[in-house]
């Protein structure tokens, strides 16, 4: 059996830990993940990404410059000019940096600057991705959050609602309550959007995140 079919089946019975031991002494299966990141079912998507960071961290402990790479090249797949874009590239970078944020610390501005400084072209494919990506990094962005809430709360206003799903479940892992409370007309907007959380994606509404993000309810049932 090939890697990418062990892994395929790890990430389809949710075993991350085997995943993450198996990069203990198979550091090339970061890049037999993102190959994964396109696989068409997007449970398998997801999951690839999260394992990813999980992989990484375990291959950081006595080879942190094999992930620098990763994440270089993560960075890379973002532009056209690569050749072979990678759509879950912001959000497996915000894995990576969330598996040790010390260590990576210069990435944390890179990936919470992307929604910034991506070309707007580009960017209308990415914009999702990345208020994802940003808010799993919430945590430990610190003033770079500040410096992209004006990115984000424009965001509320997208046509697209899986990005102003996003944008609102990225406030809301910053603790940004106003910004919604002055945007109550979006508690009448149902538009389904895909959420990934606690190791599964489901299907959720932009209203039923607003009340989640005010601390009314969970955002998935």
């Amino acid at each position: 059996m090939t890697i990418k079919r062990t892994l395929r089946g790890l990430l389809d019975r949710g075993d991350f830990e085997q995943i993450a031991e198996m990069a203990t002494h198979k550091k090339r299966l970061l890049g037999t993940l993102v190959s994964l990141t396109f696989d068409a079912d997007p449970q398998i998507t997801w999951r690839a990404v999260e394992a990813m960071g999980m992989a990484a961290g375990r291959i950081a402990h006595d080879d942190p410059q094999h992930v620098r790479n990763h994440l270089r090249r993560l960075h890379w797949l973002l532009s056209e000019e690569s050749g072979g874009l990678c759509w879950r590239a912001p959000e497996a970078m915000a894995e990576i940096v969330r598996c040790d944020p010390n260590l990576f610390a210069d990435y944390v501005p890179i990936v919470m600057a992307l929604i910034l400084n991506m070309a707007e072209e580009d960017l209308d494919h990415f914009r999702a991705g990345t208020l994802w990506a940003m808010g799993r990094l919430a945590a430990v962005a610190g003033d770079h959050a500040h410096d992209v809430l004006p990115a984000i709360t424009a965001a509320l206003d997208d046509p697209d609602p899986q990005v102003r799903g996003m944008a609102i479940w990225c406030l809301g892992q910053m603790g940004h309550k106003k910004i919604l409370t002055d945007r109550l007309h979006l508690l009448g907007d149902q538009r389904p959007v895909d959420l990934y959380e606690d190791r599964s994606l489901g299907r959720t509404s932009v209203c039923r995140l607003v009340r989640r993000a005010l601390g009314s309810e969970p955002a998935r049932e």
